[in-house]
């Protein structure tokens, strides 16, 4: 760089110095103005993005959506107060609305970023998700857009106590995302007080080298180091990808107030704030803008086309196995179907997509948070994405898959062995609460068929189906019901055995589906007749045919599901049942897992759990004769024990 050269850059960094400057004041003025917010956690970071924004992120502020811009997420998303300083500073929000807007009801400036602004790829505010959601944009950058756009994501100190942060470190490096910048705000202070490491630089460096990422200390404070460090990032010299360890003050820029532990997630009062802008030099209207991204669009991609499995009714296939199937002719079909899996792509079947399309799968191994964050980073970059894992597994990222709805995108989840069918594994196996809070997420679907054709028509809807949707599937195989030809609306249900004087209604879903009909045979030949509907979408779930059902079966309900009693089955029927005017007799008989199962084979698990052929069976006896509620104390289940 000679004399001229390096004028114009000190020219430049200090209007980047007054732009960093202006990032905290207006950080200060909406967190005041709102009464809440997080102030000192944006003023450490704000050297970092004033130097980001303008000289680093290729970024077209006026379309968001093009292809090849940059990607800025927040992983610290507390510090919402800086980026939508930033967001000022650009010009695409105003200061009016920074300071009307911000955390106020039915604003779109939310406490935390949420993707309601066009600039924000996903919500974030739930440490430890920012990162591992930026994995899952950079796999899609490098493998399947191909296009080099960069993603930068800040980190802040007190979330690399998360182990999320380092299954995402881990993820990257083993794909090799170069295209990944991972800056880290340092600033020693969490929201009680010190951090694990506080400021022990070395400490984090030795961390990062060990997941097989490459680490650069720099001081955040300084704009011209920080520049440097940005520009060797985005080179990779060491074709790993780079976490910049920013040491920086909490609270920079006041000193009243730096490097205070007693101001985490505290507005200034107007006094205060006001002696803050003014030490900062007071209020400013800089709007500076970086550099444009280079051109370039998504690259295509292949699908030869193929048509769904078809089975044959009769024969006995896991649904596990169908759901492998119809991925893998899904992506033949559409070439935005991805898959991913965690470790167990051989059991979920998911190996078969991965056979067919190996540059569409991503192995996450058995890391089950990175393995629906990548999902939703994927998703951002309108890819479908397909995740699946032992059932059981997924409730290791739930929050992953909540802070998925709060971001709006479309996740395709699948859990195998599910229940107490899988047998010996035992109880850590066993996925006894999937339903419950799959169904409490906001806006999900909840599947859950009980033969192939079934399950394969459920894969080509959930493809379709925005939000999030989750497919239950089975271990063991079980006899195909359907032909081909039937049709699987969700929010539909089947009606397998019926007539126009019915004593009860059986429900069922998934394994215990066939134990309805099971027990339907032991009824009819003792005279009492059954009906049995197929309850394979338990969210949205078919309110109509349950009505129907009930009132001509003189209220008299069952229903059986491998599962515990919360939040599952029952609970979806009941509730459908009874947010309608349900028959006045209405009696509901609820079997599910009620005990701690063990080892055992799946047939003896399900005798032991109560929600057999047989028990079935007795428990409609008992209504048939009795008229009465059969629950958890009542005959079918009494004295049932591991």
């Amino acid at each position: 760089m000679g004399p001229a050269d390096q004028d114009n850059f000190r020219e430049h960094l200090s209007r980047v110095a007054e732009l960093a400057a202006q990032l905290r004041v207006d950080s200060i003025r909406s967190s005041t103005s709102a009464g809440s917010g997080h102030p000192t956690s944006s003023m450490s970071a704000a050297d970092l993005l004033a130097v980001l924004v303008t000289r680093h992120l290729r970024y077209d502020w006026d379309n968001p959506d093009l292809d090849a811009n940059d990607h800025l997420i927040f992983s610290k998303g507390h510090a919402s107060p800086l980026l939508y300083s930033v967001f000022k500073a650009v010009g695409v929000v105003s200061d009016e609305e920074l300071m009307t807007g911000y955390r106020r009801f039915g604003q779109r400036l939310q406490g935390h970023p949420t993707p309601v602004l066009p600039w924000v790829d996903v919500a974030t505010g739930s440490l430890g998700q920012g990162l591992p959601d930026g994995v899952g944009v950079a796999l899609a950058g490098k493998y399947l857009d191909r296009i080099p756009y960069r993603v930068w994501v800040l980190c802040g100190d007190s979330e690399l106590a998360e182990g999320s942060i380092w299954e995402a470190l881990d993820k990257a490096s083993h794909y090799g995302l170069t295209n990944l910048t991972t800056v880290v705000d340092v600033n020693r202070l969490g929201q009680r007080g010190e951090t694990e490491l506080g400021w022990d630089m070395e400490a984090y460096a030795r961390r990062v080298r060990a997941f097989g990422a490459q680490p650069a200390i720099v001081d955040g404070h300084d704009l011209g180091m920080i520049d440097e460090a940005f520009s060797t990032a985005a080179e990779a010299p060491e074709d790993k990808p780079v976490v910049i360890l920013a040491k920086t003050v909490k609270g920079k820029g006041f000193a009243q107030i730096e490097d205070s532990p007693d101001w985490h997630g505290k507005p200034f009062p107007p006094d205060m704030a006001e002696k803050a802008i003014a030490e900062l030099g007071g209020q400013r209207t800089l709007t500076l803008r970086g550099p444009l991204p280079e051109e370039g669009s998504k690259a295509n991609i292949d699908a030869p086309g193929a048509t769904l499995p078809s089975y044959k009714t009769g024969e006995k296939v896991a649904t596990r196995k169908a759901y492998g199937d119809a991925l893998a002719a899904l992506g033949a079909n559409d070439p935005t179907v991805v898959a991913l899996d965690g470790e167990v792509s051989n059991s979920t079947h998911a190996d078969e997509f991965a056979k067919a399309f190996p540059g569409r799968y991503f192995e996450m191994y058995i890391a089950e948070q990175q393995l629906i964050a990548a999902a939703t980073g994927l998703s951002t970059r309108g890819y479908k994405a397909f995740a699946s894992t032992f059932a059981a597994f997924l409730t290791r990222a739930y929050d992953f898959i909540r802070m998925g709805s709060i971001s709006g995108v479309d996740l395709r989840l699948s859990g195998s062995h599910s229940g107490v069918e899988i047998g010996a594994d035992g109880p850590s196996q066993m996925a006894l609460e999937d339903l419950a809070i799959m169904r409490a997420v906001h806006g999900s679907t909840v599947l859950y068929p009980a033969d192939a054709t079934s399950t394969a028509a459920l894969v080509q809807s959930m493809a379709e189906t925005s939000g999030i949707s989750y497919l239950r599937t089975t271990r063991g195989a079980y006899p195909v019901l359907y032909s081909p030809a039937e049709q699987f609306p969700v929010g539909g249900s089947k009606l397998l055995r019926s007539s126009a004087n019915d004593d009860v209604t059986l429900i069922g879903a998934g394994v215990t589906l066939h134990e309805a009909l099971k027990a339907a045979e032991i009824l009819s030949e003792e005279g009492i007749r059954a009906r049995v509907i197929d309850c394979y979408s338990i969210k949205p779930i078919d309110a109509e045919t349950l009505l129907t059902a009930a009132g001509e079966t003189q209220g008299r309900v069952i229903v059986a599901e491998d599962h515990h009693p919360e939040g599952g089955l029952g609970s979806a029927v009941k509730d459908a049942l009874l947010m309608a005017p349900p028959p006045s007799d209405l009696s509901i008989a609820h079997l599910a897992v009620r005990g701690m199962p063990g080892s055992g084979t799946g047939q003896e698990l399900l005798a032991w759990a109560g929600v057999d052929a047989q028990h079935i069976a007795e428990a409609a006896r008992h209504l048939v004769k009795a008229g009465i509620l059969v629950g958890p104390d009542g005959p079918a289940l009494t004295d049932q024990k591991p």
